[in-house]
């Protein structure tokens, strides 16, 4: 059984109405293992995300035309809705005023629907008429070409490292490969293990259950999961001596903070933000000011060009330049 494959029948097809598990099932293999997103919208068709482009299925789990597709009707949605909440909606409301539900596996559920807000911000979602559910994968080795980049060859120190692109390039995959690798040791780089603290806010990195991460990341790391980044790094630092802090999704001032703060404290920071390039980010507040004042030291660029986790650079911002240039090598990360 794949990879895909386990992750589907372990946690996918249990939030998934029976008919519709029952024609994902139907998929053809070569198709299965390449599916990164399922989206469920009403009276639209089943739709699923294979890395660079969708397709469209029919009542036999084929490929089809939209006209032929199996359209997915409110009660398919709100079926799945009611399974992943376990009936009680109530209970995440939290992640809801976000938009996105986490569920067993560290899989994303991403929603879409009628917004009820009070004094400027969003209360909870309401009326949900669309559905993402996002696949997450362990991939091990996809960050091999990356490490040797942002280990210093003298001290073995790690350096400040950031992974920049737009959604669906594979930063939370190659991020959970890189804390792995730097957890376990890399006797090639002359990395021993390094004691890692992870601040995982939306339970997608390490797929915690009961505060227990369900993913491999090695045996030197600490998680803090669900916990808000900013916060949860300094508590990290404080708590658990960690030699290098990680974290998803920089983009509030009090995370800009942290980091601050981090790296004052002679902790290595590894993160990733959504953004396309660096000149784009250096424009962007706040986090615009930490590639100003080069509190990074490294930036891995990926894109979807040739796939997910397609590394189109890594930037030393230190020497000013590019010390890795993309390949037609494609990593599969979504």
């Amino acid at each position: 059984m794949t990879n895909t494959e386990n992750i589907l029948t372990q946690h996918i097809y249990p939030i998934l109405p029976l008919h519709l598990s029952q024609l994902l099932k139907a998929i053809p293999p070569r198709l299965q293992a390449k599916v990164t997103e399922i989206r469920i919208r009403v009276n639209q068709p089943l739709l699923l995300v294979l890395g660079n482009h969708d397709i469209m299925l029919d009542v036999s789990g084929q490929a089809s035309s939209q006209a032929q597709a199996y359209h997915c009707t409110i009660q398919d949605l709100l079926r799945t809705f009611q399974l992943i909440c376990k009936n009680s909606v109530y209970a995440f409301e939290p992640e809801l005023r976000q938009g996105y539900l986490t569920i067993t596996g560290g899989h994303r559920v991403g929603l879409a629907g009628q917004a009820t807000a009070f004094n400027g911000a969003v209360k909870t979602l309401t009326h949900i008429s669309s559905l993402n559910i996002r696949l997450a994968r362990a991939i091990p080795g996809c960050a091999d070409p990356i490490l040797p980049f942002i280990i210093d060859d003298v001290s073995h120190r790690i350096y400040n490292t950031l992974l920049i692109s737009p959604p669906r390039c594979g930063k939370t995959t190659i991020l959970r490969d890189l804390i792995r690798q730097l957890s376990t040791g890399k006797a090639t780089l002359g990395i021993a293990g390094v004691q890692i603290g992870l601040v995982d806010e939306r339970s997608e990195i390490a797929a915690c259950e009961n505060g227990i991460p369900s993913i491999d990341l090695g045996p030197r790391v600490d998680v803090l999961d669900a916990c808000p980044k900013a916060s949860g790094l300094l508590m990290l630092i404080r708590s658990m001596a960690p030699e290098v802090v990680a974290t998803d999704e920089l983009g509030r001032l009090e995370d800009v903070a942290a980091v601050r703060e981090a790296i004052h404290a002679g902790v290595s920071v590894i993160a990733t933000v959504h953004s396309r390039t660096i000149s784009e980010l250096r424009e962007r507040p706040p986090v615009g000011e930490l590639v100003q004042q080069k509190v990074f030291e490294r930036y891995v660029i990926l894109s979807n060009r040739l796939g997910p986790g397609t590394i189109e650079e890594i930037y030393d911002s230190c020497q000013e330049k590019v010390v890795y240039a993309g390949t037609n090598e494609v990593r599969v990360c979504g």
